[in-house]
């Protein structure tokens, strides 16, 4: 990935990839690898929650149209940063959406 082009989202608009793929397969050791530490980095990248749950789906036989990295690599410099604040606390307030129907397989 050290060569690829980055982009600015991190999935397509409406993509749709299914378990049964012609695409070329990829090594599955080194693709869960990679899926752990994508998990791992969604603690502090949560822009990238949904790719990674939507990627996970495929470790049992991942392809080549299973790789979603581009994203990070033209994002590394962003990230949550927690400062510390005074007695007030922090204070955060999250939204999720859920699209289970979105699931092909």
């Amino acid at each position: 990935m050290a060569e690829c082009k980055p982009c600015v989202t991190p999935m397509e608009e409406r993509l749709k990839l299914m378990k049964v793929s012609t695409a070329a397969k990829v090594d599955a050791t080194f693709y869960r690898s990679i899926v752990g530490d994508l998990r791992y980095l969604v603690h502090m990248r949560p822009d990238i929650t949904f790719v990674v749950g939507y990627v996970s789906r495929f470790m049992e036989d991942p392809r080549e149209d299973h790789w979603l990295l581009r994203y990070i690599k033209g994002t590394v410099d962003q990230g949550i940063v927690f400062p510390k604040t005074g007695e007030s606390g922090l204070q955060l307030t999250m939204f999720s959406d859920a699209d289970i129907a979105g699931d092909i397989d």
